[in-house]
Parts: C-alpha cells; sequence; structure tokens
C-alpha cells in the first residue's frame, strides 16, 4: 500500500509504494497489470500529409463540402451564392423582414449621417466623402457580406489613421486634391490587401495582434480622437497638427486667452451633455436604445437652425459651410497607380485595411455569436475588400464595421444586411436634396457627436479585466494606449504589433514546465504540484511535464529546465536523506509536435541523465511526436519498454524495477 513521507521541515510528501500494491516483479507475471503499448501510427504518404497540412491550415472549415456530389447546375449556384450570399437569404425574405430592417436602416441612417461628415474632418477630407463613404460601400457589403447586423460606413480611429498617416505624405492643407488622391490610391490597396487575405485564405493573420493589444490601441486613438476635437469645440482657430497629448494640451491651454470663442463653447459643450446624457438613458434603459441614435441628427438640426437663425457664424463660430451635392463621383483617375505616391498609398493601404479588416470581423463575430449564426472570416475579408475597392473607384474612402451603428443596428430589430441598403438610400437623398441644408452646420456640434461617438471605445472594464488575467496582456494593453497618446497612432500601432508578437515569441521559446504529483486518493491521476499542493512525489521518481511543442527555438530551454528541475530536486532529496533518483519521466501530452532540434535535444538529455545513472522515460506521447521518435531511432536509444502510454504505467513498472537505496 501507499506511504507519504514528510521530512522533518515539513517539505512537499514523497510517496513510496510497497510491492503488495505495486506491480510485482518479472518472476510473478500472473499479478502484472496490463499496460498498454504506445501505438506507432501508420506511415503516410509524403503528398497526403502535405495536402492534409495545407487543408488544415487554410481549409479548416471545409469551404466545398457543399459543393460534393452536386450536379454542374447546382454547383454553379452554390457557387453565385457564395459570392453573392444575398442570393440564398433572398430566397428567404418576407415583408416582416424588411419591417424590421427598415426600421433599423433608418435608425442608423440618422446617427451615420452626422457622424460621417465629421469622420470626413478626422480624415482631412471635405464632408461629402465621409457621407459618399455610407452609400457605396454598404450597397456592395450587402449583396456579398455574410453579417446580418453590422453597419457599414467610417469609423473613427481607421479616419484618424487615415489622416495621420496621409498628412506626413501630403498636406491636406497645402495640396488638397494630391492628399485627396493620395486617400483614394490608399483606399484602393487597403481593399486589395482586404481581398487577397480573404481570397487566400491567410485570415488567421490578424489575430496575431491580441485581444488587449486591440483595446489598448482603441482606447489611445479614443482619447486622441477626442482631444483633437477640442479645436472645434472650444473654437480655436491656431491648433497644432500633431496628435500627442503633450501638443495638443500645450496648444489648447496657449491659446486660451484670445483663442477660444464663448459662442462656440456653448454650442459644444450643452450638446455635448445632451448627446452623453441620451447614451447613459440608453444604456440603461434598453428600450430607450433609439434615444442616442437619433440624438446626434435632432443636434444637428438644432444647433444648424439655431446657427443660422442667430447668424452666430458672424460672431465666430466656424460652420462646416459648403458640402457638395449629387452622388460619388468617379475616382479612378484620381487613383495613383504608379509614381512615388503609388507606393506610400500601397503602404498606407496596408496599415489602414489591416486595422479596419479587425474592427470588423472582431464586430461581426461578436454579434453572430449574440444571435447564433455562423460568419465566414474569408468570405468576410473579400466583401470587405470589394467593396473598399470599388469605393475608391467612386470617392470613397476607407470603410469598415463601425461598433456604435452595429449595435444600433442589432438593437432596432434588423433581420438581414437590408437594413445596409436601406441606409444606403437614405444617405443617397442626403445627398441629392438635402446636402446644403448643412451649410450653417457648426463644426462644434460635429465635435460633440465624435466625441461622445469615441467615449465608448475606452473600455474600463476590459482593461481590469486584463489586468486580473494576465499581467503581459496588460503591459500590452497600456502600451499601446501610451503609444498612441503621447507619441502617435502609429506608432501606438508598432508598439501593439510588437507585443503582440513578443508575446508569441516568448511563449514559444519559453514554455512552462512542472513537476507532477500524485493526488491524493487517486490512483492514476499525477498533476502539477503547485496547482495541487497536496500532490504527493514518487519516491526515487521525478516526473516532468512539458507543455509546449518542443521546436528549435525553444529545445534548448527545455532540455535545460528538465535539468534545472532535477539538479534543484536532487538537492533537496539528498538534504533530507530520501532514496536518489533512478528515473526521469516527462509526460508528453501537451507536446504536440516536436523537430529536429528537438529530438537532438532529447539526446543531450539523455546523456545527460546516463552520466548520473538516472534513466529516461517518456509518458503519453501524441503520433505525431511517436512517428518522429521512431524515425529519428529514439526509441532504440532510450531502451526497449520507456515509452508508456500514461504517467500513471510508467510509475508502476518503474517503481517495480527500482532498487530502493537510502
Amino acid at each position: 500500500m501507499a506511504q507519504n513521507v514528510s521530512d522533518e521541515h515539513g517539505s512537499k510528501g514523497v510517496e513510496t509504494i510497497s510491492s503488495s500494491s505495486s506491480c510485482q516483479s518479472s518472476s510473478s507475471p500472473q499479478s502484472s497489470p496490463y499496460v498498454h503499448e504506445v501505438g506507432v501510427p501508420p506511415k503516410q504518404n509524403l503528398l497526403k500529409e502535405i495536402a492534409a497540412a495545407v487543408k488544415e491550415t487554410l481549409f479548416a472549415d471545409d469551404p466545398l463540402r457543399h459543393f460534393k456530389d452536386q450536379p454542374s447546375s447546382k454547383k454553379f449556384i452554390l457557387g453565385l451564392q457564395a459570392i453573392f450570399p444575398i442570393l440564398e437569404w433572398g430566397k428567404h425574405y418576407n415583408l416582416s423582414k424588411f419591417k424590421g430592417d427598415l426600421i433599423a436602416g433608418l435608425t442608423i441612417a440618422s446617427l451615420c449621417i452626422p457622424q460621417d461628415i465629421g469622420y470626413a474632418k478626422l480624415a482631412n477630407l471635405e464632408p461629402q466623402y465621409g457621407l459618399y463613404s455610407s452609400f457605396v460601400p454598404p450597397l456592395v457589403y450587402a449583396f456579398m457580406g455574410s453579417s446580418r447586423d453590422i453597419a457599414i460606413g467610417p469609423v473613427a480611429v481607421v479616419s484618424l489613421l487615415l489622416g495621420s498617416l496621409l498628412q506626413e505624405e501630403i498636406d491636406s492643407s497645402a495640396n488638397p486634391v494630391g492628399y485627396r488622391h493620395l486617400a483614394f490610391t490608399a483606399t484602393f490597396f487597403a481593399g486589395l490587401t482586404q481581398f487577397i487575405l480573404g481570397f487566400f485564405r491567410l485570415g488567421f493573420l490578424i489575430d496575431f495582434l491580441s485581444h488587449a493589444a486591440i483595446v489598448g490601441f482603441m482606447g489611445g486613438a479614443a482619447i486622441t480622437i477626442a482631444l483633437q476635437q477640442l479645436k472645434g469645440l472650444l473654437g480655436i482657430k491656431k491648433f497644432t497638427k500633431d496628435t500627442n497629448i503633450v501638443s495638443v494640451m500645450s496648444s489648447v491651454f496657449s491659446s486660451a486667452r484670445h483663442g477660444w470663442n464663448w459662442h462656440t463653447m456653448l454650442i459644444g459643450i450643452s450638446f455635448l451633455i445632451f448627446l452623453l446624457v441620451t447614451k447613459y438613458i440608453g444604456k440603461k434603459q434598453k428600450k430607450f436604445f433609439w434615444v442616442p441614435a437619433i440624438a446626434p441628427l435632432i443636434s444637428v438640426i438644432i444647433s444648424t437652425v439655431s446657427v443660422y437663425a442667430t447668424r452666430a457664424d458672424k460672431h465666430g463660430v466656424e460652420i462646416v459651410k459648403n458640402i457638395r451635392k449629387g452622388i460619388n463621383p468617379p475616382s479612378v483617375k484620381e487613383i495613383f497607380f504608379s509614381g512615388q505616391y503609388a507606393g506610400k498609398g500601397f503602404k498606407i493601404g496596408i496599415v489602414s485595411g489591416m486595422i479596419a479588416l479587425t474592427e470588423a470581423v472582431a464586430i461581426g463575430r461578436t454579434f453572430a455569436s449574440m444571435k447564433d449564426y455562423q460568419l465566414d472570416g474569408n468570405k468576410e475579408m473579400i466583401a470587405l475588400g470589394t467593396m473598399n475597392i470599388v469605393g475608391s473607384m467612386t470617392s470613397c474612402y476607407v470603410a469598415t464595421g463601425s461598433f456604435s451603428r452595429s449595435a444600433v443596428n442589432y438593437m432596432s430589430g434588423c433581420e438581414t444586411a437590408v437594413s445596409n441598403i436601406v441606409m444606403a438610400c437614405v444617405v443617397l437623398l442626403t445627398l441629392a436634396l438635402i446636402t446644403p441644408l448643412f451649410k450653417y452646420t457648426p463644426n462644434a456640434i460635429l465635435a460633440s457627436i465624435i466625441i461622445s461617438a469615441v467615449v465608448g471605445l475606452v473600455d474600463i472594464e476590459a482593461v481590469t479585466l486584463i489586468w486580473k488575467i494576465d499581467k503581459f496582456d496588460f503591459i500590452a494593453c497600456m502600451g499601446a494606449f501610451f503609444g498612441v497618446v503621447f507619441s502617435s497612432v502609429e506608432v501606438g500601432l508598432v508598439i501593439a504589433v510588437s507585443i503582440s508578437f513578443a508575446k508569441i515569441l516568448l511563449q514559444v521559446t519559453r514554455p512552462r514546465t512542472a513537476i507532477l504529483g500524485k493526488v491524493p486518493r487517486t490512483a492514476t491521476v499525477y498533476r502539477n504540484i503547485q496547482q495541487y499542493p497536496d500532490a504527493t512525489k514518487v519516491s526515487g521518481i521525478l516526473i516532468v511535464r512539458v507543455d509546449s511543442a518542443i521546436y528549435f527555438s525553444n529545445s534548448n530551454y527545455v532540455k535545460e529546465r528538465i535539468l534545472r528541475w532535477l539538479a534543484d530536486e536532487e538537492k533537496h532529496v539528498k538534504e533530507n536523506s530520501q532514496p536518489r533518483f533512478q528515473y526521469l519521466i516527462i509526460e508528453m501530452g501537451p507536446v504536440t509536435d516536436i523537430d529536429t532540434s528537438g529530438i537532438h535535444a532529447l539526446e543531450e538529455l539523455l546523456r545527460a541523465l546516463q552520466k548520473r545513472d538516472i534513466k529516461l522515460v517518456l509518458a503519453n506521447p501524441g503520433p505525431v511526436v511517436v512517428d518522429k521518435l521512431h524515425a529519428s531511432k529514439f526509441q532504440e536509444l532510450i531502451g526497449e519498454g520507456r515509452i508508456f502510454l500514461t504517467v500513471a504505467d510508467a510509475v508502476r513498472i518503474c517503481y517495480s524495477k527500482m532498487e530502493l537505496e537510502p
């Protein structure tokens, strides 16, 4: 029977196993328990292995499964439905669904029109380009997108990012035409990037930007956007073009004496309070979700009428002035397909396209999970890419999914992407008929709308949760946040990506290892002694678990860490006069793969153990690992009967063969 022996210093218990309950010696085979041999997977054809690996990497969802065993005509229809999902769900569309989409579309249109005008200013473009970007892209997405809830249009973060990157290349004030051409060029390449990622099923690349980094980046961008709006909110005429908090606040306070306009402040601050109050009401009372949705449009109407009636623009209140009337003009000839600006547009497009893609896919997945339907990420990328490519040719800048509008769309009871079509139609009517009415809209109200919209991007709850769960994630979050706030959007983005990759590299190169002990009142359960402090070590046997694949990047570390565990434990048993270690068992269950460097590290470990007269034993290796161990003939090197199905089997057999020594 098992006995727990504790040293006089109260250290971890050590389990000894008496011969009555352990595996008997080889002279009594009838009493020995059955030990299942570790199976070696059948050898596969090399081409089949490569094909299986490619399929698992790029086609894990088996997108062609619907085409199997179908006639050619059916395959053609299925192909069209795959490209244009509207052809599939459109067959079941009815009046009841249209009512929900109509209400949702009108609601998000009332929100998007004033936001679009403000977001265009963030991108340093004329107001009508924001409206253009809420007309063509949503129409394209409605036919090609697979999300029922996402609302398409310009968003604050991408507008700020695009404006910041473009301004570094061409000054929007000195050369507005060249700036606009570069904006369309960047939009084209942003769409091309998104399309290529989706077409070649490389969507997993956007997952390299961690959730924590995105939270920090979005929060920092929200603060930066809000600070930029102080110019319009306070009526400051001379304002810095830098986006960092130090430059902005210096510009604000330096103009405090003579640069602030109290008429503008009265309009801006009063409506900002109104918008924040309506937002609070909508958050606390879900049935009043429509209140914050229509509040921006109401604010624009009231402020515009007030400025026109009082002629406040004569008293220093800056207004929108002219918004070009009419639908999107073609802009194919304005895109730089060659020359120095083509390369610059390409680089800006990749960055803005990836950020837009990350935001849209995250939003789409969120609402898909809430309504319990599947969202094909690669199809989404193709749809988003196509709409931005078409948008770049019709005077639009980068559009993506907006969280605030999508939330309103969802709360309004949208049923399908038709709500985007309704919204686009309302924007079309606005462009065709009533844009002159926005002539007297004060810039202060646009600043208020933008500030109220980005407040929700600072997610304190998410940051708190990140701190509780993972301190390294918190560092990534704060690094991205402070990078954006104190330097620039580009620096914050670089920090976010760098820390995300650093975390991946750290986890790959420094995998976790643990010493295992037998959990009390169980016969075969061995777990981490740090997680289960009452788990007992087995006398004369050290059990170590490696919690990662063993590759060239971590193989040397794994070998050295195991030897360090062994050295520490040998010192401990020597101090407490316990039996020396005769076996080292490595639990290989979490080791999903191993390469030649990993095999070489195991060989070096084996030689180091042989010098100490300690035998190496492996337990629970997976099929990939077993196959490579046999291919390298490591099982012959380690010795017959040294690879076991479970840790419990390994302990029983090793203990039965072990010579207990003081």
